[in-house]
């Protein structure tokens, strides 16, 4: 496919609560009306940011994953989220990529946000993921990944950056000038997908979920309210920017360890 019909999904997390949240995105995601390929939702958006402390540990195998490979067969797309997941005795902060087949990817958060307690609760990932989804590349990160551009960098891998955040408000600058930043630097399409409202330690979320154009153009923001919004990628603009002015060849080699 050249274009990728994408549903942003800026939702209000209800605090430690899986099971209203859940409901609430399904009825969001029913009430968004036209057909999509691909749905995102806010990071840790079961029980909102740290907010799983006082709940069971949940694996693979439990409602979460299977309400997201439900949801994606259901409106035949693919669906996007950050969810708190336990595997050997350690929660990892694990965006989840599910196709409608009922295929399961992920990529667990490298960057944990030591300054708010998060490097104290989760492991670490190590592994950059990259996901083929219907001809287009999509490179997985989540919230404070944003802040490292060598993580974040295209080594000619990947058209679509799609990241998921709870970030917060008094921050909202850097938010926005990262997001355009990581897009002009890596000649690709950005979505940074937001949360709204007050989480259960009293921090505050902006929404301002964007997406970002190959040239760092803003194609669409869905300002402060709680929202869903349809937007169309064109693969042709990646290609069509990188051929226009291909300074990537000049970029210098790096290793990370």
């Amino acid at each position: 496919m050249t274009t990728i019909k994408t549903l942003l999904v800026q939702a209000r997390l209800e605090w430690q609560d899986p099971d209203r949240n859940r409901e609430r995105l399904g009825r969001m995601l029913e009430g968004a009306g036209d057909a999509f390929d691909l749905a995102v939702m806010p990071e840790t958006f079961t029980t909102g940011f740290l907010g799983d402390a006082d709940l069971p540990g949940e694996g693979m195998d439990g409602p979460t994953v299977a309400w997201m490979q439900e949801r994606a067969a259901r409106h035949a797309c693919a669906l996007a989220g950050s969810a708190v997941i336990t595997e050997h005795g350690k929660r990892y902060n694990r965006l989840l990529f599910v196709t409608p087949d009922g295929r399961v990817r992920h990529y667990d958060k490298r960057h944990r946000f030591a300054f708010g307690g998060e490097s104290q609760r989760y492991t670490g990932g190590a592994q950059r993921v990259i996901v083929d989804f219907r001809g287009w590349r999509i490179n997985l990160q989540v919230c404070y990944d944003l802040r490292f551009p060598v993580w974040c960098r295209n080594r000619g891998d990947y058209d679509l950056m799609l990241l998921v955040a709870n970030w917060p408000s008094k921050r909202v600058a850097h938010w926005l000038s990262l997001l355009e930043a990581r897009a002009i630097e890596n000649q690709s399409y950005v979505i940074g997908l937001n949360r709204v409202g007050e989480d259960g330690n009293g921090f505050q979320y902006p929404g301002r979920s964007v997406v970002h154009d190959p040239l760092g153009t803003c194609i669409a923001d869905l300002g402060g309210e709680e929202a869903c919004r349809l937007v169309e990628l064109d693969l042709s603009r990646v290609s069509g920017a990188r051929e226009e002015f291909p300074f990537q060849a000049d970029a210098d080699p790096f290793d990370l360890v």
